[in-house]
């Protein structure tokens, strides 16, 4: 059996990869996600009436953490999680959490910190959810943790990004 492998081709005038169709799809996937987290930031904040009503917005002095916390009472570990609702300490990791992750996909910038931070943050609200009702273990948590692992193991912020910066490219925190 033959083995194929596949080499980045190189750009004739620019000495760099050429992007191929994929790395678009990746960019497009990295920045929508990353528009999730950041709405949500912006939602919470100023209560614009998606999923926080103005009365709630964080500048209005509402929790961000209380609504889905308190809702976690009856979970598995409900009684963990409902106790970190509203704490002024968990607000804001959880709001500075929501705006870094969301502008560092969106930007293409710090892949692999918004990775790690959004996958602990994605799997705490996973685990908040135990036990799911519609699959024994699998939901969108996981799904969003697991891909933005591969966006910053695939490098997906070079397309459509500001990973390709001689900054980002000198210092390996911030790929």
């Amino acid at each position: 059996m033959a083995t194929t492998i596949t080499r980045p081709v190189m750009a004739a005038d620019t000495g760099t990869a050429a992007r191929r169709p994929v790395d678009y799809v990746w960019a497009i996937a990295r920045i929508s996600l990353g528009w999730v987290f950041l709405w949500a930031f912006l939602d919470k904040t100023f209560g614009w009436g998606f999923a926080t009503p103005a009365e709630r917005a964080w500048v209005a002095g509402g929790s961000p953490t209380t609504g889905f916390l308190k809702g976690t009472g009856e979970n598995a570990l409900g009684g963990f999680f409902g106790s970190l609702a509203g704490q002024v300490w968990v607000d804001w990791l959880f709001m500075l959490g929501l705006l870094g992750i969301g502008t560092a996909l969106i930007l293409g910038v710090g892949l692999r910190i918004a990775a790690a931070t959004g996958s602990l943050l994605m799997v705490m609200m996973w685990a908040a959810a135990l036990p799911l009702t519609t699959n024994p273990f699998m939901d969108d948590h996981i799904i969003y943790a697991i891909v933005m692992v591969g966006l910053a193991l695939g490098g997906a912020g070079t397309t459509l990004g500001l990973g390709k910066l001689p900054i980002v490219q000198r210092n390996p925190y911030l790929k």
